[in-house]
């Protein structure tokens, strides 16, 4: 995870606590400082309109776990932490009307460079959504700002105040467990080095103690307490397994590791 910040200087990882106002700040600075490399990296993958919801490759038009691809022709739709959008991208193609809202600036001139703007486009914390009660129809987010927030219930309650009675929020984040894995695609990291059950913040942090990355630790059942609390009901729990074709590397996720314990867990969720 450690990237080269301001120089040659090189964060320090550890594990510490951290709130949402130093998680928030670490992530926008981080994001904006390595959207570029990231967009160069894993564009290709992700395409400028596919929605796929981790590094196993789910395609919602395959998974449709927004609801059938011809239910959302109308639909207006809130993408939280889209990055360069390709999410939202891919369902304005299926008649839907996205949002896309991200902490990062730079994240987001990555979108208007691959749309010019026809994605409707939000820079904004997702612990604060600026839209009005009831605008939305359905909220989703592939990786994008749960695992980086302290709060997530805060989220949740946000993105539910926001969607419609029934709508559908659709989430997924690292699966927890990996969080007891070293995050190494190949033998190394396959064995348990770390307690699951130790919910303490990763941390990279600059040489006067100030995080410039941060990640959180959920475990399973945290997670599922964190959506209730946050006034969903849960209706799926999917854990996608590694496909045969993909055979790329992504951080810690590979197809060694992919075969063998779960790297992605969505979470479908519905507000009464």
């Amino acid at each position: 995870m450690i990237q080269e910040y301001e120089g040659e200087y090189e964060p320090e990882a550890t594990r510490r606590d951290t709130d949402d106002t130093e998680s928030s700040r670490a992530s926008r600075g981080w994001w904006d400082r390595n959207a570029d490399e990231y967009q160069t990296d894993h564009g290709a993958f992700l395409g400028d309109d596919r929605f796929v919801w981790g590094p196993e490759g789910l395609d919602e038009a395959d998974a449709a776990l927004l609801g059938p691809v011809e239910s959302l022709k109308g639909l207006d739709v809130l993408e939280i932490g889209a990055g360069a959008a390709q999410c939202s991208r891919w369902l304005a193609a299926q008649g839907a009307r996205p949002v896309a809202l991200d902490l990062s600036h730079r994240q987001l001139q990555h979108a208007l460079r691959i749309d010019g703007g026809a994605v409707p486009l939000v820079e904004a914390d997702a612990g604060a959504l600026p839209f009005a009660d009831g605008s939305f129809d359905l909220a989703c987010s592939a990786y994008g700002a749960v695992p980086f927030v302290a709060d997530p219930v805060r989220v949740f309650r946000e993105v539910r105040r926001v969607l419609r009675p029934g709508g559908r929020w659709v989430f997924s984040v690292t699966h927890p467990i990996r969080w007891a894995f070293p995050d190494e695609p190949g033998p190394e990291g396959l064995s348990v080095a770390a307690s699951y059950f130790d919910r303490t913040p990763y941390v990279e942090q600059d040489e006067a103690g100030h995080a410039v990355y941060v990640e959180h630790h959920r475990t399973l059942g945290d997670r599922v307490r964190d959506v209730v609390a946050g006034g969903f009901r849960l209706v799926d729990l999917v854990e996608p397994e590694w496909p045969a074709w993909n055979t790329q590397e992504w951080g810690g996720w590979s197809p060694l590791r992919g075969n063998l314990i779960p790297g992605t867990a969505i979470f479908v969720c519905e507000r009464d």
